[in-house]
């Protein structure tokens, strides 16, 4: 029987480690989670941590303010004859979610809205846990975030709210989240022409921003579920669009804007 030298032996072994350590490889990051993106919508969070007290849901007075909405998958398909006809003006729907999710209703809902006479935007959901600002404005840009000078189109938005995956500031310090959303806000102009429409709350912002004065020249989108606007992020001096119940006379959040319909085409134009 023949014996294989000494040296030869330990070359085996040797090999089969490092064939070993080849097939198992470095260890592989887990993929980031959507589970659940499709009920992640602009507010879904704050009225988790916040609450919805104090809201006049489904009674209250349209005169002399410019009623709108948000919408997002959580609502499915929009009735938008009959949701213009219970006086909504403005509507933004939720086109994306960091850089793996698109609302499957999109479409139903940017298009039907902007047919039923509605002037419409787009808004993206933050995830600053999975992928830089500049990354996450592109994919917004190319899942129907874009912007038209068309009068009827409102500058896309960034939902930078709670985290609905684990930690409140997805792991981040303020100086680090004031970065991220400078990056989406720059990538964002840089493309259209216009900066995006901010939607955040108050508590929020100071929490995890350290109520950070650097976005006063973006459009600020307010949530605030109560029957005053209360007090603004720092660097602000008014809301463009206060998101002042979670529910109401129209699909999806209630908003007003902050003027008459003449400050809505404005903001559309920019």
């Amino acid at each position: 029987m023949k014996r294989r030298h000494p040296l030869l032996r330990g070359s085996a072994v040797l090999f089969a480690g490092v064939a070993a350590v080849a097939l198992c490889g470095p260890t592989a990051q887990a993929a980031p989670s959507y589970a659940g993106a499709e009920d992640n919508y602009a507010g879904s969070q704050i009225a988790k941590h916040e609450g919805v007290g104090g809201v006049p849901h489904i009674r209250y007075s349209a005169e002399d303010q410019v009623l709108g909405h948000d919408v997002s998958g959580h609502q499915g398909a929009v009735d938008w004859p009959s949701t213009a006809g219970a006086g909504a003006k403005f509507v933004y729907v939720k086109a994306t979610e960091g850089t793996g999710f698109v609302n499957p209703q999109f479409a139903q809902q940017y298009n039907g809205s902007y047919s039923a006479g509605l002037v419409r935007g787009a808004y993206h959901f933050a995830r600053p846990d999975v992928s830089d600002g500049a990354s996450q404005a592109e994919y917004f840009l190319a899942h129907g975030g874009g912007w038209s000078n068309d009068g009827r189109t409102l500058p896309g938005a960034l939902d930078a709210e709670y985290n609905p995956y684990g930690d409140t500031c997805y792991g981040k310090d303020s100086a680090t989240l004031v970065a991220w959303i400078r990056s989406f806000s720059d990538t964002y102009r840089a493309r259209t022409g216009r900066l995006p429409t901010i939607y955040t709350s108050t508590s929020w912002w100071k929490k995890c921003l350290g109520n950070s004065p650097a976005f006063g020249a973006n459009p600020l989108w307010l949530a605030r579920y109560n029957s005053q606007v209360g007090e603004l992020p720092a660097g602000w001096p008014r809301q463009s669009i206060w998101q002042f119940a979670d529910q109401g006379v129209l699909p999806g959040d209630q908003n007003w804007l902050n003027g008459p319909l003449t400050l809505l085409r404005d903001l559309a134009i920019g």
